[in-house]
């Protein structure tokens, strides 16, 4: 398919006197099209497109079909139907009342050019380029950001189901590209073993049993694996995907010891605690992507989705940035790349108000110094034993003199040794002594350490981190913090909004790029009614009280 850009053309007229016919009162998409046009161009994805061949399918239409889709959890050939059928996306898309449509199949196809092209931010950013034009977008605004986990697209297995499911994908995949080796090799065992799927047959009971299942896939699988590796194996069988993430599995849950005096190999299967040591993990050979989870009680295989958002009082909420991950990335780890991309956008917030989870001493530095960016959010809980002791000496209680490197403890004893040191990521930290003979005699040590001997030590972290982490501290604790960091729970309405009405929590789709397109695709979509909304005049809703709880008032 090629792309040669034409000239969008005005709603057909015999369109338009319908479409106003048919919604008096107006209508969401009807107003989007009189206020912000077509939204996007052509020329927005050229990249994606060769010069020569058939004429593509415009994508500025497909664009917007894309995002109506997931605005409406419309399939592909309900979106196609949709275009044909429908008066309102008509008009949005400026089509005749006669146009035929596309098939159904288009769209996937231009997903598949937007994750192959690394175009997915393209639906979004088009969108607040135009808010910007249209002063719906503010310059250094007030940002918030939270995440909620999104669920892979595929059934959670046990170990034992894992191994015997990821054996036979292989499996299937062999034989689907090179059927007559794989005939020539397997045992006849094989295929009494992974001919159905391993949720429809039943499993060892007994310990012992399954124990010895384990074992027998797991001399398969290396079995499986030794014979791709042999001379007479096709070459192309070791880049196979299912391959990779067979030998990927085994590693992780299979432990293979060679005999000596050339005995045949012995297979053991790990023990969970084994597993969970691994560096490489796999929780579906039908999305390897896909990782789990445990947060706040709640378990999980699957993603994670960060949305970023405006939150200034006098202006439309938009969402500013989509950040998805494998769940077991920790959101500490994308409060930077989200800063990147939101000032790559040229959108970095003035105030970013966050949780817990995206604050460190680091970050706050980090942040200011390199983006321009105030971090909002609560330091993490300190977690040694004074803080929960009333009355107990913590570090905050210490006095620093950076200049002459000593601090002072609350009862006026200056430290005796002042080291400096790197952990094991290189991060530079301060390791601070106190004297041994004041903190043996001291009166008030049950206050400060529990070490029977050894005197009061401090770790603490460079100078602009400490200072930045106390002024965090100390910020929330004041009235005006108080406020400030109170409309961070605004995002809380996005995710919910994301979750009842777009279904942000579970992805149609497998592995992160697809699954990333999605909570694009979503953003857009809840822009576009945030927009509408606005254009309507229609205000944010109040927050919902019951009739028994607004008697309290």
């Amino acid at each position: 398919m090629s792309l040669h850009p034409n000239l969008i053309e005005p709603v057909p007229k015999q369109t338009a006197q319908i479409a106003h016919a048919a919604f008096p009162k107006g209508s969401p998409y009807l107003a989007l099209r009189d206020e912000l046009g077509t939204l996007y161009r052509d020329d927005d994805f050229s990249t994606l497109f060769p010069a020569n061949g058939q004429p593509a399918f415009p994508p500025w239409r497909l664009a917007l079909v894309t995002i109506l889709q997931f605005r409406e959890s419309l399939s592909d050939r309900q979106a196609a139907e949709a275009v044909r059928a429908r008066i309102d996306w008509k008009y949005l898309l400026g089509l005749e009342l006669a146009d035929p449509g596309f098939d159904f199949s288009v769209l996937c196809e231009f997903r598949a050019r937007l994750i192959a092209g690394e175009a997915e931010m393209q639906l979004l950013e088009v969108l607040l380029g135009q808010c910007r034009q249209l002063g719906l977008l503010k310059e250094r605004g007030r940002q918030r950001t939270d995440s909620t986990h999104v669920l892979a697209s595929v059934r959670v297995l046990g170990r034992l189901e894992l191994v015997g499911e990821t054996l036979r994908a292989a499996l299937n995949e062999i034989a689907n590209i090179e059927p007559e080796w794989l005939y020539s090799v397997a045992p006849k065992a094989w295929y009494e073993r992974y001919s159905r799927r391993v949720e429809d047959s039943r499993l060892p009971q007994t310990n012992q049993k399954r124990e010895s299942y384990a074992q027998t896939v797991g001399e398969d699988g290396f079995a499986l694996l030794d014979l791709v590796e042999t001379a007479e194996a096709p070459a192309k069988l070791r880049h196979f995907q299912q391959v990779a993430i067979l030998r990927t599995a085994w590693a992780r849950h299979y432990v293979r010891d060679e005999q000596p005096a050339g005995g045949s190999p012995s297979v053991r299967f790990k023990t969970n605690h084994e597993v969970s040591q691994a560096d490489e993990k796999v929780e579906s050979p039908y999305d390897p992507e896909a990782r789990y989870r445990g947060k706040s009680g709640m378990h999980w295989t699957g993603y994670m989705v960060h949305i970023s958002e405006t939150c200034d009082e006098d202006s439309v909420h938009l969402i500013t940035h989509v950040h998805t991950t494998p769940a077991d990335v920790h959101e500490a780890m994308c409060t930077e790349s989200i800063h990147k991309a939101l000032a790559d956008k040229g959108l970095p917030p003035r105030e970013h108000l966050v949780d817990a989870g995206y604050v460190s001493a680091e970050l706050l530095v980090r942040s200011r110094v390199h983006y321009g960016i105030d971090l909002v959010g609560p330091a993490r809980v300190n977690p040694t034993w004074q803080s929960k002791v009333e009355g107990a000496y913590t570090g905050e209680r210490f006095k620093i003199d950076w200049e002459q490197r000593v601090a002072y403890c609350p009862q006026g004893v200056a430290s005796a040794v002042w080291r400096d040191y790197n952990n094991a990521e290189g991060k530079p930290y301060h390791l601070v002594y106190f004297p041994k003979a004041e903190c043996q005699a001291c009166q008030a040590r049950t206050l400060c350490t529990q070490a029977k001997q050894q005197p009061r030590r401090l770790r603490l972290h460079p100078r602009p981190e400490h200072e930045a982490l106390h002024a965090a501290r100390q910020r929330l604790k004041s009235e005006e913090g108080e406020r400030l960091y109170a409309q961070r729970a605004g995002v809380e309405g996005t995710l919910s909004q994301g979750v009842r009405s777009f279904g942000v929590r579970h992805t149609r789709y497998r592995r992160l790029a697809k699954t990333h397109l999605q909570q694009v695709a979503t953003a857009v979509a809840i822009n576009l009614d945030r927009i509408a909304a606005w254009l309507a005049g229609r205000p944010l809703a109040a927050t919902r009280t019951s009739h028994f709880a607004a008697l309290a008032a």
